[in-house]
């Protein structure tokens, strides 16, 4: 029995130091890729948030503000949503939270009475939209693992063409910001229209600066802009989200590794007492067969048959 119960815990022990070297390697390559992600998506914030200043200083000088994208509607009918997750798991709570905070944002634009559409980027997102039977207007797999420039172009030229149509009248970006390697946050930012009343998040004022002028008319230059600001803007979310996603995955691997470590050094405690029991078990089965042996070794001159112990028998034996 305590063969058995030993020859069990070593496979578990295997199995579990297999998986611990599996969780160790991700752990890794997560930490490698989040430095370069990190290093991308810092690069590319200044010019997400210096496109959209410039554009806010065109509107403020005049340029036109009936462009498509700039269009604000008097009641907003139908909203879009463009939720990034990843394509793979294994990386803690990243996708439930962005998944939870884009669901909480439909059900609260419903419960006004908007009709929604849902733009899709990751399997993961997909799978759980689907799986409840959600509308889906589009979907974009193996992006966030390295985005590139032509990613971000093929979505916003979706986005751009669903609200320039008029079939959306609000565009909200749903992703994991990265702040540090150690936090990110989920954020739901308007994305379309722009919001002319104020900037993005710390890049320049919104006043418009008087003493500059623009080759070309202020209104070209917004019109060339405009389809720019769409890309750039999907463009520095999605490095934001990869740069989170490989940041919670090595979280995640992490924890995972340290309770690989636990549950190896608990089994092989559990292990190593079954040992000690079945080895003690052993030695007081010798001694109690040694002891048996010992006894009955000793009794057998005591042990005399009842005849020779009467008296005429000892009597006779005696003459």
């Amino acid at each position: 029995m305590a063969g058995g119960q030993e020859r069990v815990l070593r496979r578990r022990i295997k199995s579990v130091q297999s998986t611990k070297k599996i969780t160790r390697a991700m752990e890794l390559i997560a930490a490698t890729r989040v430095v370069k992600a990190q290093e991308r998506a810092n690069a590319a914030r200044p010019y997400s948030q210096q496109i959209t200043n410039v554009i806010l200083d065109l509107v403020g000088l005049g340029a036109q503000s009936d462009h498509p994208l700039l269009r604000e509607a008097s009641e907003a009918r139908r909203s879009a949503f463009v939720v990034v997750t990843s394509d793979r798991g294994l990386c803690g709570a990243y996708n439930s939270a962005v998944i939870r905070a884009a669901e909480r944002e439909l059900v609260a634009r419903r419960a006004q009475g908007q009709d929604y559409a849902l733009i899709l980027i990751g399997k993961k997102a997909n799978s759980y939209f689907k799986f409840r039977n959600y509308d889906i207007a589009a979907s974009f797999y193996d992006l966030t693992d390295r985005p590139d420039y032509e990613d971000a172009r093929a979505v916003s030229e979706v986005v751009r063409t669903m609200f320039e149509a008029g079939e959306v009248d609000t565009v909200d970006l749903v992703y994991q910001r990265f702040l540090s390697a150690g936090a990110q946050e989920v954020v739901v930012r308007r994305f379309l229209p722009l919001e002319t009343e104020e900037g993005d998040g710390g890049g320049g004022g919104t006043e418009p600066h008087a003493s500059i002028e623009f080759d070309p008319s202020p209104n070209v230059i917004l019109d060339e802009l405009l389809p720019r600001y769409v890309e750039a803007r999907l463009f520095a979310a999605l490095l934001d989200a990869s740069a989170s996603e490989h940041a919670a995955r090595q979280r995640a691997m992490k924890a995972a590794t340290d309770n690989a470590e636990e549950l190896i050094i608990s089994l092989s405690r559990i292990m190593n007492r079954a040992r000690q029991d079945a080895i003690t078990g052993e030695i007081m089965e010798i001694v109690g067969g040694a002891e048996a042996l010992h006894q009955g070794q000793g009794g057998d001159h005591l042990d005399l048959p009842p005849a020779l112990l009467e008296p005429e028998s000892l009597s006779h034996r005696s003459a």
